[in-house]
């Protein structure tokens, strides 16, 4: 058996980092394991890769023996498979998996990566942040050094509505601007662009004000998005504008991103009747039938919180890797 000697150098020179990632893979199953989590594992090509409006797909083909064709994608998340076995079983669940996610390349991205996603029936949101910083206390130093500061993992991690986030950053009332651009790029004194629309505007402000600044002096939850970003989640019941959704930033990275989640059917067909329609106006390739075995599933679920963090970026927080690259096997 041969080697390529560019994979050997590159292998040697990493190969600390890569330990690192090993010994992190254990710390994340014992973790789990030590709290009565399920280790589960799900099918990766699948009829239906997700729902998201801006995600591209990797396409494949199942072959039967009869000589029938089904198209099958790569999953973008094992979210609809892992609330089916909650549904199912009512059991805590947590799954180490490779997502695919088409045509996107940077420093934290590459098409290809591993996800940690867990769900924990009758936890809210609050409770699922809690146990979201003990796990990276768990698997991290004390302290990070990243983007030129120290981050202290130590002290309590930021809570941060989404609402105070732009009250404090953009200078706007999000919420009571909600659908109205016109009101947004007003209050934000930003220049509205040609065909930019109140979701538009908002990513633009959250990218360009927000992010940059949170995460920076301590890991900040950013919570309560609007209910036009509630994706898989509950809306708030003390306020229907908001939704039980929250992202974990840290150093500059974009961890983590999860719901209290909605159990709902009617509901979440409708949101992905919305879903679906917007994303064939963006990318009309990207068309697969609704997931009738996860709606048909929902009804069945229990009260249930549910996270999905990117563990690439967690080892490069852990290593202090300037890229994602840097710490894969082969890339």
């Amino acid at each position: 058996m041969t080697h390529s000697s560019s994979d050997h150098d590159r292998i040697a020179e990493r190969l600390p980092l890569l330990r690192r990632r090993a010994a992190m893979v254990q710390a994340t199953r014992k973790f789990f394991d030590d709290r009565g989590y399920l280790d589960v594992e799900t099918p990766y090509a699948v009829p239906v890769p997700g729902e998201e409006v801006h995600l591209r797909c990797f396409r494949t083909e199942l072959e039967q023996p009869d000589g029938g064709r089904e198209a099958r994608f790569l999953h973008t998340s094992p979210e609809f498979a892992m609330k089916r076995i909650v549904a199912a079983t009512g059991l805590p669940i947590f799954q180490l998996a490779r997502v695919w996610r088409n045509g996107e390349s940077s420093s934290t991205h590459v098409p290809e990566f591993t996800m940690l996603e867990w769900y924990a029936p009758e936890a809210d949101l609050a409770g699922l942040m809690d146990e979201t910083e003990s796990y990276v206390r768990a698997l991290l130093p004390e302290q990070i050094y990243r983007d030129g500061r120290l981050i202290p993992l130590s002290v309590p991690f930021e809570r941060l509505t989404m609402q105070d986030a732009f009250a404090r950053y953009v200078g706007a009332d999000l919420l009571a601007t909600a659908g109205n651009a016109e009101a947004l790029a007003t209050q934000a004194a930003a220049v509205l662009r040609s065909g930019e629309t109140w979701e538009d505007l908002f990513f633009r402000l959250l990218l360009e004000r927000v992010e940059p600044v949170i995460g920076r002096e301590r890991p900040t939850f950013l919570t309560h998005w609007p209910a036009e970003q509630a994706a898989l989640a509950r809306k708030d019941p003390s306020d229907a504008r908001a939704a039980l959704r929250f992202e974990l930033y840290i150093g500059g990275i974009e961890l983590a991103n999860a719901f209290e989640e909605l159990t709902d059917p009617v509901e979440q067909r409708e949101r992905f009747a919305t879903d679906r329609q917007r994303r064939l106006e963006i990318s009309p390739d990207q068309d697969w039938p609704l997931d009738e075995a996860f709606l048909t599933a929902l009804p069945d679920m229990p009260s249930c919180s549910g996270i999905a963090l990117g563990f690439d970026r967690l080892v490069m927080l852990a290593t202090g890797a300037p890229a994602i690259r840097d710490i894969l096997w082969l890339a």
